[in-house]
């Protein structure tokens, strides 16, 4: 008489989090970057958030490039692999963090329509907390170009 093998049902977690990727780069690490802005400016009030490289593409972007992105239902924020570049300021890579550690803490908006806003007055004072924020924005404008194909 054979035996058969029962199938193990296993919970799965979101797609996102079944990657392991990692928050040390070649040249910057993300973790000691998010801990150092978490305490600075937010009073380490994010907690349980990852901090990961996105993926390599295999093409560079054409036209724009999202530097950071927030995933806020699974407190995973993702930053462009292009900027673990020994080129790239440190404060501008602080700079992308930080924007999109603002979002946690700052509130959606709807207009009329009931559109969802996330980069509205309010966001933006909250950006223009980072110490350099000026220089960062100059600098991604002088160097944008070096992102895209």
């Amino acid at each position: 008489m054979a035996t058969r093998k029962r199938k193990v049902s296993v919970a799965k977690l979101p797609l996102q989090r079944q990657f392991a990727f990692s928050e040390q780069g070649r040249v910057f690490n993300l973790r000691a970057i998010f801990d150092k802005l978490n305490a600075r400016y937010f009073r380490n009030r994010l907690k349980c958030y990852a901090i990961v490289w996105g993926r390599k593409r295999k093409t560079r972007p054409r036209d724009e490039i999202v530097f950071g992105t927030i995933q806020e239902d699974d407190r995973i924020i993702r930053i462009h692999p292009l900027l673990d570049r020994s080129i790239v300021p440190t404060w501008f890579v602080e700079y992308v963090i930080y924007h999109e550690m603002c979002h946690a803490v700052v509130a959606d908006e709807y207009d009329s329509a009931g559109r969802r806003v996330v980069h509205h007055a309010r966001f933006y004072e909250r950006e223009r907390r980072f110490h350099w924020f000026r220089r960062a924005k100059a600098w991604e404008e002088q160097n944008l170009g070096r992102f895209l194909q």
